[in-house]
């Protein structure tokens, strides 16, 4: 049996302790992404965290809460056990006490999310048992140059130019075109300016690999493209990612999701790297039959199971 207390603000301590065991998960799972310094991953800040600890003071697991929630207002949860001390139970008293601390409405279903990253099956038996729906699913895929085909060349839609990101000028209109792009999306439709003016001081923002479609004076799509540092899941190398492509609900159709998709994946191949990836919805058919054409081939999956 673990120890357990829930914070709204980790000491120095803590967080030290949560990195540790985060940076261990991230060994084996690919996943979080964490440094070994610096502030947590973004979906892991704010809302409530969880500490779980065995007798003798080591963090065995961790949980993050997010009370505010996405989009649709369910609360989001993130669990994640110590690989070294897997399969003792701790998974499910992790999952107990978020489950608890959410508080839950009677007779209202869907309002708890949890993250399964990898799709484990420990995580389809944990669901099972607490009577969890498999609501989500969120395709990772992953592009090798080395392997798949040419990159077309590049071209965009008539009457449409390319430029790149200026900070302090074209957030408005980059969080406009975002929301009315992704209004369906529980995540990714919710990004404020502040958010977005916040991930411009982070160390891998870049504003040459984010770019701007314009027809006239208006932004009508964007490709915000990211590179990683090097990871021993990618052999050790940075890996790029084809972060976000938003196009306006009125352009889209006409090629230009697949223009800016192009323009983000000729900046990464051309500073040098040899890998990419992107996360996809996976009911988003289109999507990922476009990246297909491309040479992405699915690498892992995320789910998302409902309460």
């Amino acid at each position: 049996m673990l120890s357990t207390s829930w914070t709204r603000q980790l000491t120095d301590a803590q967080l030290s302790d949560v990195r540790g065991l985060l940076l261990a998960a991230r060994d084996v799972d690919g996943h979080p992404e964490v440094t070994a310094d610096g502030p947590l991953p973004g979906e892991l800040r704010g809302g409530w965290q969880l500490l779980a600890s065995d007798p003798a003071g080591e963090l065995v697991g961790y949980a993050h809460l997010d009370t505010e929630g996405d989009s649709y207002g369910r609360q989001v949860a993130e669990l994640i056990v110590r690989p070294s001390r897997r399969r003792e139970g701790h998974g499910a008293e992790l999952l107990r006490a978020v489950v608890d601390k959410a508080e839950l409405p009677e007779g209202q279903g869907d309002r708890l999310r949890i993250w399964s990253h990898g799709d484990h099956p420990g995580a389809a038996k944990l669901a099972e048992r607490f009577d969890l729906t498999r609501a989500r699913e969120l395709v990772r895929m992953r592009l090798d140059f080395a392997t798949a085909p040419a990159l077309p060349e590049l071209a965009s839609p008539e009457g449409v130019r390319l430029t790149t990101f200026q900070p302090g000028v074209d957030e408005e209109s980059l969080i406009a075109v975002n929301a009315a792009a992704f209004d369906w999306h529980p995540e990714q439709g919710a990004l404020t300016v502040a958010e977005l003016r916040e991930t411009e001081a982070a160390d891998w923002f870049d504003p040459a690999g984010l770019f701007l479609a314009w027809s006239g004076a208006d932004l009508v799509g964007f490709h915000w493209t990211k590179v990683h540092p090097p990871s021993a899941e990618f052999g050790g190398e940075p890996v790029g990612e084809v972060y976000v492509v938003g196009v306006a609900p009125g352009r889209q159709g006409g090629g230009l999701g697949k223009a800016l998709t192009l323009a983000g994946l000729h900046h990464l191949r051309e500073r040098g790297l040899g890998q990419v990836i992107l996360y996809v919805e996976g009911d988003n058919g289109p999507a990922m039959s476009v990246y297909r054409r491309l040479g992405f081939q699915n690498w892992d999956i995320g789910v998302q199971y409902a309460r």
